[in-house]
């Protein structure tokens, strides 16, 4: 309401449409994470992957790849390295904060090696926008956010896969008990949150003319934060991916509303990292009463 009142221009139809294409690539990848999160996991290398989804994008546009296939072949990257970070978690069992620590170091460094930071450039006009106008390629790049989540929303809610997401996220013991893989589950969702960055990353590389290997710079910060804000514990089990949509339209509505209100935009971390505290305290204190009146509960009954 604040926003509205003081720079009513930031709800402009034309500014919400550049908005809401800059967003869906973050939505389509903050879906990925939800899964990893639910599952009781964190991915802090999904920034990595993104960079490293986009220039393979580029690359392959260079060489007269169509649509479908540079969305089969970002997604076919982002699983690959998604695999690599599950086999180690799910298979080694290695804590994935390490874990992902560490390969998005190695993936970002690679790249950096590789691409010695020179952008892909020179792409053709059918790769832009998918080779529709602007205007219907934005409603484009919209849509495919907009049935990921529709997608993620029938899955988590009415498919068994998602209801095991859920079972290893509260109790990965008593999902095993029930005939669930608990180990296989980790594992393949972190195989489709990595899918989710490639395809985040074609849906972002259309937006542009040429691909910047340093792109994806912070996503990691901008999906975690959304997931969290949405509503997903980060004790896994618990939390509704719909939630994660107004997590993701709430955390992009601070840079640019800082620019609008003609503040520093140094402050859009700030306010992103106090948001994700509030979220994680308010969790935690939900969780802890919850606690306390089960056991309160248990004893009366007793």
């Amino acid at each position: 309401m604040g926003l509205w009142l003081a720079a009513p221009d930031f709800f402009k139809a034309r500014q919400l449409l550049s908005l809401a294409t800059a967003t869906s690539p973050v939505l389509v990848a903050a879906m990925g994470v939800s899964m990893v999160i639910l599952c009781r996991q964190i991915d802090i290398s999904i920034g990595s992957q993104f960079a490293l989804c986009s220039v393979f994008v580029g690359l392959a546009a260079q060489r007269g790849g169509g649509p479908g296939e540079l969305l089969a072949l970002a997604m076919g990257v982002g699983g690959l390295m998604g695999a690599v970070n599950g086999a180690l978690v799910a298979g080694v069992g290695l804590p994935s904060i390490v874990v992902t620590l560490a390969t998005m170091v190695t993936w970002r460094e690679s790249l950096r090696w590789w691409r010695e930071g020179e952008f892909v450039r020179d792409l053709p006009e059918t790769f832009q926008w998918f080779g529709a106008a602007q205007s219907s390629g934005q409603w484009m790049v919209i849509g495919a956010g907009v049935s990921v989540l529709g997608g993620m929303v029938w899955f988590t809610q009415f498919c068994s896969g998602g209801r095991f997401i859920y079972a290893v996220g509260s109790d990965p013991e008593a999902a095993r008990l029930a005939g669930i893989r608990p180990r296989m589950v980790t594992f393949l969702v972190f195989v489709a949150a990595g899918a989710f960055t490639g395809l985040a990353a074609s849906l972002n590389a259309v937006r542009f003319t040429d691909v910047d290997p340093k792109t994806g710079t912070g996503l990691e910060m901008q999906a975690i934060a959304a997931v969290v804000v949405g509503g997903v514990a980060v004790s896994g089990g618990r939390g509704r991916v719909l939630g994660v949509f107004a997590g993701v339209l709430l955390l992009a509505c601070i840079g640019p509303g800082l620019v609008f209100l003609n503040l520093p935009p140094q402050w859009e971390r700030a306010i992103q990292g106090g948001i994700i505290l509030l979220a994680v305290a308010s969790d935690g204190f939900s969780a802890r009463t919850g606690h306390r009146n089960a056991i309160s509960g248990g004893k009366h009954h007793a």
